[in-house]
C-alpha cells in the first residue's frame, strides 16, 4: 500500500511544497539577518522589551542551538530563542524574537485556539504515529473476510489521524495570529523603523507562516486518502 501511486503522488506533491516553502523562510530570513534595525536591539532585548510592555514578568528567555529552532513552551513558560535571533541585531532577529513573544502573549491571556492546540497535543501524537497503522491493519482485517471488525479498526484510525490535522488547522490561525501581534507590539515600541524594517520584518513572517499552511494541506490530503483507502469516501479500495 505504501508504494500506492496515488500515495507516492501526495506524498512527492507535499514534499516539493514543503521544500519550496522552507527555502522561502530561508532565504528571507536570511536576507532579513543583513538587515540592521535602527534600534540597534538584539533579539534577546526586542523579546524583553515586548514581554514588559504586554505586562509578563515571568517568562524566561534564554539561547538555544539549531538554525530557526526558536519556540515558546507553555509549560515551563521559557522563550527559546536560537543564537541568531537571541544575539542578532536584524531585522530578522526582531521579527523572529517578536512572534515568539506573540505565543507568550497569547498564552497569557488565554487565547483559545492556542489552549485547543496545547489540549490535542497527546491524541495528535497518536494518531500522526498509529491512524495509518491502523488503516492498513484494517484493511487487512476486511481482506481476510473480517468486514466489520476490519472496517471499525480503519475508522478508527481515520478518526485519530483527524485529530492529527485539526492539530495543523488550529496551527495555522496560532501562528498567524502570533505575527500579527508581533507586528503590532514592534510598530508601537518603535522597535522597527517604518519601511524597508517592517516590509522584511512582515516578508519574513508571512513565509514562516506558510510553512504551517503547507502542514495542514499536506495532512487533509493525508487524511482523505486514508479515509479514502478504509472504504469511507468512494468505496472500498484495497488493490
Amino acid at each position: 500500500m505504501m508504494f500506492d501511486p496515488l500515495y507516492m503522488g501526495i506524498l512527492l506533491f507535499t514534499l516539493a511544497v514543503s521544500g519550496i516553502v522552507s527555502a522561502m523562510v530561508k532565504s528571507r530570513f536570511n536576507a532579513g539577518q543583513k538587515v540592521r534595525i535602527q534600534s540597534g536591539l538584539t533579539g534577546a532585548e526586542v523579546a524583553s522589551a515586548i514581554l514588559a510592555d504586554a505586562g509578563i514578568f515571568d517568562v524566561r528567555i534564554q539561547e538555544t542551538r539549531g538554525f530557526l529552532s526558536d519556540f515558546y513552551n507553555p509549560m515551563d513558560k521559557t522563550l527559546n530563542l536560537s543564537s541568531e535571533v537571541f544575539h542578532g541585531r536584524s531585522a530578522s532577529s526582531a521579527g523572529v524574537a517578536a512572534h515568539e513573544v506573540g505565543h507568550a502573549i497569547q498564552h497569557a491571556q488565554n487565547y483559545f485556539p492556542m489552549w485547543l492546540r496545547s489540549a490535542i497535543v497527546p491524541a495528535a501524537n497518536i494518531g500522526s504515529n498509529f491512524g495509518p497503522w491502523l488503516v492498513i491493519l484494517g484493511i487487512i482485517l476486511m481482506s481476510a473476510g473480517k468486514l466489520g471488525i476490519g472496517q471499525n479498526v480503519a475508522i478508527i484510525g481515520v478518526l485519530l489521524f483527524g485529530i492529527a490535522t485539526l492539530f495543523t488547522l488550529v496551527t495555522v490561525p496560532v501562528e498567524f495570529d502570533a505575527s500579527s501581534r508581533a507586528k503590532k507590539c514592534l510598530a508601537r515600541l518603535n522597535i522597527l523603523a517604518p519601511g524597508r524594517e517592517r516590509e522584511v520584518v512582515s516578508g519574513v513572517l508571512f513565509a514562516a507562516g506558510l510553512t504551517y499552511v503547507a502542514a495542514a494541506v499536506s495532512s487533509i490530503l493525508q487524511l482523505l486518502y486514508w479515509a479514502l483507502r478504509a472504504g469511507l469516501l468512494g468505496g472500498r479500495n484495497d488493490d
